[in-house]
């Protein structure tokens, strides 16, 4: 055999056997080219999808951001409404008692506050106008309807003129003078005193009172919340805080009362001066003039 036919015949076998192995390539080459297009619409097609519900998820958002600068009023659950709708009877029957213990301060504060400026307006018009009379009548005269020092004189006046009875005589006519205008002095004491004892009361009483709601109020709480089995911050701190208002609002109600007793008390001390020294001046004026009848 030749050389040439010997090369032919080597081609023609290297050809036989590369023969399949090329097929496999290009079909392996094939199936992978259509593999890259099938995934590229997909891909594309994810995106997409992706978007479409991002869109309302940012709509949402915007809708909710709309209102975002207004003020939204969130009703409150725990505060005085809370606890008057959610109270028992004794809850709200302790809550009116401070109630009617605050309105009664405030009404005695105001009204002897008035009482103690017309006292002391009174005073002044006395010293001006009565000790220049010539007389204790004609003093009487000059002074307001319904004065306290006019009430003293009068008093004076009637008990230096009037002593009569079997047993009133057998007391001298200065003590008799000297007691009427001493009672009569008492009587517009305690006229300014009047009420000062509720304000004492109040003042003493009313953060107890408050405190007793304080611990009725957490007794409820701690059973609600014990039969809810959830003992949560939220659970225990709205109604152990409106508990808690109870105790606030007996100490609100005692402060004004006790810093109002005190102040009244004191300007009480310097109403009853001047009606002291009042009395007293009359006491001799009367007995002077008892004496000057005598001679």
């Amino acid at each position: 055999m030749s050389v040439a036919n010997r090369l032919s015949a080597l081609v023609a076998a290297i050809a036989l056997v590369a023969a399949p192995a090329a097929t496999l390539f290009i079909s392996n080459v094939t199936h992978a080219d259509e593999a890259v297009q099938a995934a590229a619409p997909a891909e594309t097609a994810a995106p997409a999808d992706a978007a479409a519900p991002a869109a309302p998820a940012v709509a949402d958002a915007a809708t909710v951001a709309a209102p975002a600068g207004d003020k939204v009023e969130v009703e409150n659950p725990y505060g005085l409404e809370a606890l008057w709708a959610q109270g028992d009877f004794i809850a709200k029957g302790t809550l009116v008692i401070m109630i009617i213990m605050s309105m009664g301060t405030w009404y005695i504060l105001v009204t002897k506050l008035w009482e103690q400026t017309k006292l002391l307006r009174q005073a002044r018009a006395a010293r001006e106008s009565f000790w220049s009379a010539g007389s204790i009548k004609s003093g009487v005269e000059t002074l307001q309807e319904g004065s306290a020092f006019r009430f003293i004189a009068e008093s004076a006046i009637k008990a230096s003129e009037h002593h009569e009875g079997a047993l009133l005589e057998q007391i001298d006519r200065n003590t008799w003078v000297t007691m009427s205008i001493q009672r009569s002095m008492e009587s517009v004491q305690n006229r300014l005193q009047d009420g000062l004892a509720f304000l004492a009361t109040v003042g003493s009483t009313a953060p107890f009172i408050g405190l007793f709601g304080t611990v009725w109020g957490i007794y409820h709480a701690l059973v609600a919340i014990g039969m809810s089995g959830q003992a949560s911050i939220d659970k225990v701190a709205g109604p152990v805080g409106e508990s808690l208002i109870m105790t606030a609002i007996g100490l609100a109600v005692a402060v004004p009362a006790v810093l109002g007793y005190n102040w009244l008390v004191r300007r009480n001390k310097g109403g009853m001066e001047q009606v002291r020294a009042f009395g007293a001046d009359l006491h001799s004026v009367v007995l002077a003039g008892d004496k000057n009848k005598r001679g």
